[in-house]
């Protein structure tokens, strides 16, 4: 298997996180999309075999209601604030892909992660919603990911998954990807985001990876202590390749 081992976002000067893990998952895409100049100069600047993955923009997934909205450079407009979020297949959701894309591009990223709050719950309208939006944007050479937060059955989870070509992400240590060939995973922290992994959880990590018949797996942390933990999963990683 091939491992990549990073963290949601940078902790580290990004010179000194590019010197030391493989990956990151880009966390700025979400709450406001950078310039694509600002994206091409991050991928000019980081080594060749360095990878990005990212959110997609939060007026996808999530209604302007959500509090992460007070980010944005440039609020919604009110006439349009029932047109954001929860894959709503219009106009603006529909344009929100296409510059999520257009950062994709310049990164030279092969995965996008739409990340959908607790909110957005397993009924028919979103599942509608979902189906509609997904089969209808266009994904290049795209592979894309989706973490679904709240109430979700993964088992539900993981049919829409397949039937959308999606991976399903999660946390291991609360339960199993149900679809994709790819594994990708997002740790929170355990009860907490101030949880640090001891070498114990991250040793059953590499013992569920190295059991797993998939070729490529990425491992992204995503708690107060991501950078040491992320570099101590890679150590532990090669001691026992």
């Amino acid at each position: 298997m091939e491992l990549k081992v990073g963290c949601c976002g940078f902790p580290q000067a990004r010179q000194i996180y590019y010197d030391t893990l493989p990956l990151v998952e880009l966390q700025k895409t979400f709450y406001q999309l950078p310039r694509v100049k600002t994206a091409q100069k991050w991928r000019h600047e980081s080594p060749p075999h360095f990878e990005f993955t990212l959110k997609a923009w939060q007026l996808i997934t999530h209604r302007p209601s959500s509090p992460t909205y007070k980010r944005l450079t440039h609020p919604i407009p009110e006439e349009l604030r029932d047109s954001y979020g929860s894959f709503k297949p219009t106009p603006e959701n529909f344009a929100a892909w296409r510059d999520t894309m257009e950062v994709a591009a310049a990164l030279d990223a092969e995965i996008v992660l739409f990340q959908t709050p607790a909110t957005f719950t397993p009924g028919p309208k979103n599942i509608a919603q979902m189906r509609e939006f997904l089969s209808t944007i266009e994904r290049g050479r795209l592979q894309l990911a989706w973490e679904p937060r709240g109430q979700w059955d993964p088992e539900e989870a993981g049919r829409l998954c397949r039937e959308l070509d999606l991976l399903h992400v999660v946390d291991p240590f609360r339960g199993r990807e149900k679809a994709g060939q790819v594994i990708y995973w997002r740790l929170h922290g355990i009860g907490s985001y101030r949880h640090r992994y001891t070498d114990q959880e991250l040793g059953k990590l590499v013992t569920m990876l190295r059991r797993s018949k998939k070729k490529r797996a990425y491992v992204l942390f995503n708690n107060v202590n991501m950078w040491e933990d992320a570099q101590r999963l890679q150590e532990i990683w090669r001691r026992r390749a």
